[in-house]
């Protein structure tokens, strides 16, 4: 007797502005799914939220991307033409949204960015009592929010380069004590982030007050919420997080950006980026950054995966923790994929593991 399949509903695209990069991202999980395993659904949500599903899916997102923003380090030519997987497309009402989903076993959400990664999508999950890959609401929403991640990163005690919060309002209404605020406690350069966005959307370096003001105008666009960050002359070292109660680590990676520092160029469009796995550094250091790696995605609760980075100060060699990532780029070739192929993982494998551990959380959420 055949085993039955599991049935897996992929769901991508979404409203931030990492669209392109959730696209790429699915592509690559839905041909690396063992059809032997599993009957793969693709799931789309368009740029202004109507969802879509069926075997032409990914080729209407893609179709509707903007192609300057589809990353340049993977072959686009081939995204459309995935296998048939479900009947007809369909574009899905809101309230049919829950007919297909209560349909599947499990659901692995490949969204980056607000409305998919900030607990969004988690929260409508739960609310339909769907397994899912990845973390949880709270996971998702602190992971997603670089204020809350820092301030949880501090209760735990894990090192953290100061930092100040500005509200957008605030700064409107009155720019100069904030820039006074800023240069009392940090010294430039300066990194400025919106709050809630991933993949460096809207992340400007300042190196003067003028530079400053461009980066709070840029991050404003955004978010109402901005993170302002000490920059320091570093090595960005990355580390995969696998698992539940219980994770595991990979080998840390380096990145070594082709520009000033990893912004959006560097990391999707250029492809002049160097990859480095593993990171040319010591045992001892590799030890400790997998301990903080581990001690930065339970702080969050986090759950199924995540992508840990740090800042290596070049100088004193000491690690601060950048950012934990909880749905990372996830192509074969991306940084969380690349890391755990290093440590013996291969991508097939790592996808059937976190479809496990989702299986495996829900079960004990409901006791099962």
């Amino acid at each position: 007797m055949n085993q039955k399949k599991t049935r897996v509903a992929v769901l991508f695209g979404g409203q931030s502005g990492e669209h392109e990069v959730s696209l790429v991202s699915a592509q690559a999980v839905m041909d690396a799914l063992d059809r032997a395993k599993y009957q793969v659904i693709p799931v789309g949500i368009t740029k202004d939220g109507h969802w879509l599903s069926g075997p032409e899916t990914m080729a209407t997102l893609i179709a509707m991307a903007d192609p300057a923003r589809l990353p340049a380090d993977v072959a686009t030519s081939g995204l459309a033409e995935s296998p048939t997987m479900t009947p007809a497309s369909t574009t899905l009402p809101p309230t049919v949204v829950q007919l297909l989903l209560t349909d599947v076993d499990v659901v692995f959400p490949v969204l980056h960015g607000p409305m998919g990664e900030d607990g969004t999508i988690q929260g409508l999950l739960e609310v339909l009592g769907l397994p899912y890959v990845g973390c949880g609401v709270a996971a998702s929403a602190v992971g997603m929010d670089k204020a809350l991640m820092k301030a949880a990163f501090a209760a735990e005690g894990l090192p953290i380069l100061p930092w100040v919060l500005v509200r957008r309002h605030e700064w409107q209404r009155d720019p100069q004590h904030v820039y006074t605020t800023i240069e009392t406690q940090l010294t430039y350069p300066l990194f400025v982030k919106p709050a809630n966005m991933g993949s460096s959307v809207g992340v400007s370096k300042a190196h003067d007050r003028a530079t400053l003001e461009m980066a709070l105008i840029e991050a404003a666009r955004y978010d109402r919420r901005i993170v302002v960050e000490q920059g320091i002359d570093a090595r960005e070292i990355e580390v995969s997080v696998l698992g539940n109660d219980e994770p595991e680590t990979s080998i840390p990676g380096e990145v070594v950006p082709a520009g000033e520092w990893y912004d959006y160029q560097a990391k999707y469009l250029s492809g002049q980026s160097q990859i480095i796995i593993p990171a040319p550094i010591d045992e001892p250091l590799t030890q400790r950054l997998c301990t903080l790696a581990r001690y930065a995605f339970t702080s969050i609760d986090g759950a199924g995966l995540a992508r840990v980075d740090f800042l290596l100060d070049k100088t004193s060699h000491t690690p601060w923790l950048n950012e934990v990532n909880t749905m990372p780029g996830f192509t074969s070739v991306s940084m969380y994929a690349k890391m755990w192929s290093a440590s013996g993982l291969e991508y097939a494998t790592l996808l059937d593991r976190l479809i496990m551990f989702a299986l495996e959380r829900h079960a004990a959420r409901h006791h099962a």
